[in-house]
């Protein structure tokens, strides 16, 4: 077997992994609407030993950015932060926090969020304006 073939089963065994197919390889086909023999292909193609090995990690903290910036849309808080100066950075990124929090911990995504609007909105009417 020569180094590219020993290269590339090194890398079949990372995505082929439990974690990799259950995380990545089987939502991101659904996602592509390609195969998962397709999808694996392609990341073993674009994405290095070293790269490979590091994704799954680095996935979890996409996960939760892309949660943060969810949260920060359908909460509005640009809309209260920069252009309305209501709130502080601090404020809102409070209120996004623990409601990305909740959702971690198990709490529906809708759910979590009307909660996070009242606390936006008792945030709101509790501000002295002078």
């Amino acid at each position: 077997m020569d180094n590219k073939a020993k290269l590339n089963l090194m890398k079949k065994r990372v995505i082929r992994s439990f974690k990799w197919q259950e995380d990545i390889i089987i939502p991101f086909s659904r996602e592509f609407g390609c195969t998962t023999e397709e999808l694996e292909d392609l990341f073993m193609d674009l994405l290095d030993m070293s790269s490979l090995e590091a994704l799954h990690g680095t996935l979890e903290i996409a996960n939760q950015k892309c949660l943060l910036e969810r949260l920060d849309a359908d909460l509005r808080l640009p809309w209260y932060v920069d252009t309305l100066e209501l709130l502080s950075v601090e404020q809102g990124d409070e209120i996004k926090n623990k409601v990305a929090d909740e959702i971690i911990s198990g709490k529906s995504y809708d759910i979590a969020l009307d909660d996070g609007r009242k606390e936006l909105f008792n945030l709101l009417k509790n501000i002295n304006i002078n």
